[in-house]
């Protein structure tokens, strides 16, 4: 018989709870799951949701627990601790595996699950949220646009605010570096590497490269070798964050992540509904060429986190009816290269 219940694993936290809330306000029935008893456990009887308790780490544990669950939303980072054990649970359980990370080593690391995925016939797309359905669909559009392109570069400009996972998985990127795509291969670059001025929708504003997820996740979506991403960035930091490049054997220590993922835990709580009803995003990207032909293309959208609730709602619905093949899908692989246009509050892309 075909399993159809499906899971929020980490719905305790912020963004799992802002998941679980919208699909009980949609009529859906998802079962909360995690490793806190007393935090699953009062959200599930606020919502009238069944709740399980069970930790990643005891791995027979998670794969009874998600033996009669198509689809797993798994919202609990950081996700460089939680993607694999819980991915390699699905894989045991024959469960879709849908992640709201952003994190480069992560994509790549689910990516090595590919053929496995395959012969099991089961889905695994991270990234099934902000991080990276927008820009991952206006990659794919722009590649559509000039099929021969060799280089992309993708942007965005938000002021969407930080969850706690998300603030954390920022503090861990301290000590990582930048990243880029050359050649195809993802290349490590100092914090800071390169600076342009961007128009992402509402003005130039001065830009320098982050090591975002689309690093990985466009070259799979596209096929395009080099690829950039930049966020709006004011001189005087994107200076400073190259200035501090060679303090990141220090700032990656144990001690020194310990100490600022707990200043983390005491000030940061995310954005409240009014926040995120304000907040607005603009992408932009552009592809080239060797030929020099360039395509640009603009998408706006909700806030970040409404975009990621409503996007893992899509996968998660298109997962549970899904009849294709397995194996690692990005989002615009497995959703189709336009469906942010399907999301509230989302605009269109335009591509010029």
């Amino acid at each position: 018989m075909a399993k159809r219940h499906w899971m929020i694993y980490g719905a305790n936290g912020y963004t799992g709870r802002l998941l679980a809330e919208e699909a009980q306000r949609q009529g859906l029935t998802p079962i909360l799951a995690g490793r806190n008893p007393a935090a699953v456990h009062a959200l599930g009887s606020r919502l009238g949701l069944e709740c399980r308790i069970f930790d990643l780490q005891h791995r027979e544990r998670a794969r009874e627990a998600l033996a009669d669950i198509a689809v797993v939303a798994h919202c609990a980072g950081p996700f460089s601790a939680t993607s694999l054990p819980m991915l390699q649970a699905c894989l045991a359980s024959h469960t879709h595996y849908l992640d709201i990370s952003g994190e480069i080593e992560v994509f790549e690391t689910v990516h090595g699950f590919d053929h496995k995925a395959r012969e099991l016939g089961l889905v695994v797309c991270p990234g099934a949220g902000f991080d990276v359905i927008p820009s991952d669909c206006l990659a794919a559009c722009l590649h559509r646009a000039l099929p021969d392109a060799s280089h992309l570069a993708l942007g965005f400009d938000s002021a969407s605010g930080l969850s706690p996972g998300t603030a954390k998985t920022a503090v861990e990127g301290l000590g990582l570096g930048g990243k880029v795509r050359r050649q195809g291969l993802i290349t490590d670059v100092p914090l800071g590497y390169k600076r342009r001025t961007i128009d992402f929708g509402r003005g130039a504003r001065p830009a320098v490269t982050i090591p975002w997820g689309d690093v990985a996740t466009a070259y799979y979506s596209t096929g395009i070798g080099n690829i950039e991403v930049y966020l709006p960035t004011p001189v005087t930091v994107a200076v400073a964050m190259r200035l501090a490049d060679p303090l990141r054997p220090l700032l990656a220590r144990r001690r020194v992540q310990g100490w600022l993922k707990g200043l983390v835990d005491k000030r940061v709580q995310g954005p409240d509904q009014s926040s995120r009803n304000r907040s607005r995003t603009w992408l932009w990207g552009e592809v080239r060429n060797a030929a020099g032909a360039i395509k640009r293309g603009r998408l706006e959208t909700a806030n970040g986190y409404e975009v990621t609730v409503h996007g893992m709602l899509l996968a998660v619905a298109h997962l549970l009816a899904y009849g294709g093949h397995g194996g690692y899908l990005t989002p615009s692989q497995l959703l189709g290269e336009r469906c942010i246009e399907q999301l509230p509050g989302c605009g269109k892309i335009l591509i010029a």
